[in-house]
């Protein structure tokens, strides 16, 4: 048996569920993504085991997964004790074979850098996400039985990002998937931006739950939703890489 855990908010939920309703999910747990392992288990004798987690949750950390609170939490406060209610990799380790995690679209609202990066600073900025995802890599590596995915950045609608916002998360995509990312390591990253985007700057209008609203609908949901098992599939089987 291998044990996966998709640790979202709400992005992740959207592809979680796919076309399943929220309301159905809640009363049955069933979701679009557990489908597809049900199906493909009983298809290929396999036993893959996959859960989904709000990570962190709004209370007592906050609403908030972006670079820093992933480091926060794995980094600076990680050990074999929960901090603030949130599990550590030390923990997580322990039960999951694959750990999967994400940032919530605000992760796009990136300031200009200052040239003065802080790794201790919650500030969305190029410069400080780089000294983070760093130190978050250096940790994940201390896990090598363990294998992780980590989405690239989600963005906004073009009407809810500014474009030098849109810019600076280009850049930093293309940091991470080309200089981040290592081969032959325990991480491995799934390209939600380029779903998403199709080659430009923001979530497509049309892939979006409304004009004001800069999570997926529901038919780009159901759609991603089994590209996204696949992905997941192919790094359990050593496919990727």
């Amino acid at each position: 048996m291998k044990k996966i855990i998709f640790l979202h908010h709400s992005t992740g939920k959207s592809i979680w569920l796919g076309k399943t309703n929220r309301y159905i999910n809640k009363l049955t747990g069933k979701s679009d993504i557990v489908r597809y392992f049900r199906q493909y288990n009983k298809k290929h004798g396999e036993y893959y085991q996959i859960e989904e987690c709000i990570f962190p949750k709004k209370n007592p950390y906050g609403w908030k997964n972006y670079p820093y609170d992933y480091y926060n939490i794995w980094v600076k406060h990680s050990g074999e004790n929960h901090y603030m209610e949130e599990p550590t990799l030390e923990i997580l380790t322990k039960k999951y074979d694959l750990i999967i995690f994400k940032h919530c679209y605000p992760v796009s609202k990136i300031l200009a850098d200052t040239g003065s990066p802080d790794i201790d600073s919650d500030v969305r900025r190029i410069e400080n996400y780089k000294l983070q995802y760093n130190a978050l890599k250096r940790k994940m590596h201390e896990f090598p039985e363990t294998k992780f995915i980590i989405w690239t950045p989600a963005v906004l609608i073009k009407n809810q990002l500014k474009e030098e916002e849109a810019v600076r998360t280009f850049e930093f995509y293309k940091w991470m998937t080309e200089e981040w990312n290592e081969e032959g390591d325990n991480i491995y990253i799934w390209d939600f931006y380029k779903y998403e985007t199709e080659g430009g700057l923001y979530l497509l209008d049309k892939y979006a739950a409304g004009p004001a609203n800069s999570h997926p609908d529901r038919e780009f949901a159901a759609r991603i939703s089994p590209l996204f098992c696949r992905f997941i599939i192919d790094v359990l089987k050593d496919k990727r890489k």
